[in-house]
């Protein structure tokens, strides 16, 4: 399992655009479906990777915990689905009815998206507060598989909080450790290369 990290895209980063179907629906989901919340969390999953099996109860929950609070809330997968057929959309559809997401998932497919958000690996988490601008990115918290740490969602949590409550959030933030992205040939962004 490759440990891949954020690539920690500067705070205060505008909200990249995007336009892609919700693999429950077919709705076609973009920033303004969010435009009535003060906060909107776009994370970006996948179903096969260990390091997102982790935590996906605690993703369920944050999507329980904050769905009355004005957040919105979206999961972005743009693993490459013919390499990996567990991302593609059928898949993601079942595993967000089996995990009762309270958010939609969105599959995209050009990885276009992935790669306007500078998204390296899975899971990657990208916090953007009322004027749309990036206050938090980085880990869900500090649990890893295997390394007994509990999943409590707190780092992600905390700046949730904070930005609903007006407060700033500490600058201070660590990057996820994930899988990477799986990129289609010729696809992989400079920016991921080492």
């Amino acid at each position: 399992m490759a440990r891949t990290a954020s690539t920690m895209l500067p705070l205060g980063t505008p909200l990249p655009d995007f336009a892609l179907p919700d693999v429950t629906t077919g709705q076609v989901v973009t920033p303004a479906t969010f435009s009535d919340r003060q906060a909107l969390v776009v994370m970006f999953i996948c179903r096969h990777c260990p390091f997102v099996k982790h935590v996906q109860a605690e993703l369920a929950r944050l999507g329980q915990d904050y769905e009355k609070a004005s957040v919105g809330i979206v999961a972005i997968s743009s693993n490459d689905a013919q390499a990996y057929p567990d991302d593609a959309p059928a898949s993601l559809r079942t595993m967000a009815t089996e995990l009762g997401f309270r958010f939609p998932v969105l599959f995209d497919e050009t990885q276009a998206v992935a790669q306007t958000f500078t998204a390296a690996c899975t899971p990657d988490f990208f916090l953007f507060g009322p004027a749309r601008t990036l206050v938090y990115r980085g880990q869900l918290d500090s649990s890893r598989p295997g390394n007994a740490e509990p999943v409590t969602g707190e780092d992600l949590r905390a700046a949730l909080d904070a930005t609903l409550a007006g407060r700033p959030v500490p600058e201070e933030q660590r990057p996820s450790i994930g899988c990477n992205i799986k990129w289609r040939p010729g696809q992989e962004p400079d920016y991921y290369r080492h």
